[in-house]
C-alpha cells in the first residue's frame, strides 16, 4: 500500500506573492522590456535619433506601473489591519521591490546613449510613474490607480512640443532628457511621496466587483 503523498504547504512568502498577483507583475515587466527591444529592433532610426524613443520613454513604464498598482490590491483589508505585526514594512519593501525590478528591467531594454533618452530617462520615468500610481491606490483604489498617471502622462506627451511647456523640466519631466536635474527631482519627489502615502494608508479599500 502506498503511503500518501506529504504535500508541503507553501511559505509565507508564496501565498503573500500570489495573493498580490506578484508573477503576472513581473511578467508585465517583461512583456514592457520586450516591446520596448522590439520597437527599437522595428526601427533603425532610433539607434541614432535618441529622440526617436520618446515614446517609448513613457509608454513602458506606464504598463510597469499600471502592473504594481494593480499588485497592491488587498483581497481582505479588514484582516490586514487587524494583523498582530504592522504592514508598513510589507507594504515599503513591495514597492521598492518591484520599483527597482522594474526600473532595471526597463534600462536594459533602452540601447546606446544612456544619457540622452536612454536607461537614465527610461529609470526615472518608471519611479515618477510609480509614484503617482502609488498615490492613485491610495485615493482611488488599486483598480484606479493606473488612471492618474496615465491622464498626465498622456497630457505631458501631447503638450511637451508648446514652446511655452518645452522649458518647464519639473512640469514635463517624463520628456526631459536623462541627465535634467530638475526631471529626476520631480520624478523622484513623486516616487517618494506616493511610496510614503501608500506605506501609510494602503491602498484604498474597494467593494466586491459587480
Amino acid at each position: 500500500m502506498n503511503s500518501p503523498r506529504r504535500v508541503t504547504p507553501p511559505t509565507a512568502l508564496a501565498l503573500y506573492a500570489r495573493s498580490r498577483a506578484i508573477p503576472t507583475t513581473l511578467a508585465a515587466f517583461a512583456c514592457a522590456a520586450l516591446l520596448t527591444t522590439f520597437w527599437v529592433a522595428g526601427r533603425p532610426d532610433a539607434f541614432l535619433d535618441p529622440y526617436r524613443r520618446v515614446p517609448l520613454l513613457s509608454l513602458a513604464p506606464l504598463l510597469a506601473s499600471a502592473a504594481i498598482g494593480l499588485s497592491l490590491h488587498s483581497y481582505a483589508r479588514d484582516l490586514d489591519d487587524t494583523a498582530v505585526r504592522p504592514w508598513w514594512p510589507r507594504r515599503l519593501a513591495h514597492l521598492l521591490v518591484l520599483s527597482a525590478v522594474a526600473a532595471t528591467v526597463l534600462a536594459l531594454a533602452v540601447p546606446g546613449q544612456a544619457q540622452v533618452f536612454g536607461s537614465a530617462g527610461m529609470v526615472r520615468n518608471t519611479l515618477g510613474a510609480v509614484g503617482i500610481t502609488a498615490v492613485g491606490a491610495v485615493l482611488f483604489g488599486a483598480r484606479a490607480s493606473w488612471m492618474p498617471t496615465m491622464l498626465y502622462f498622456s497630457a505631458v506627451y501631447l503638450s511637451a512640443a508648446s514652446p511655452r511647456m518645452s522649458g518647464e523640466t519639473i512640469l514635463t519631466w517624463p520628456m526631459q532628457p536623462g541627465p535634467q536635474h530638475g526631471a529626476w527631482a520631480a520624478a523622484l519627489a513623486l516616487h517618494v511621496l506616493g511610496s510614503a502615502l501608500y506605506v501609510a494608508r494602503g491602498a484604498r479599500p474597494e467593494g466586491p466587483r459587480a
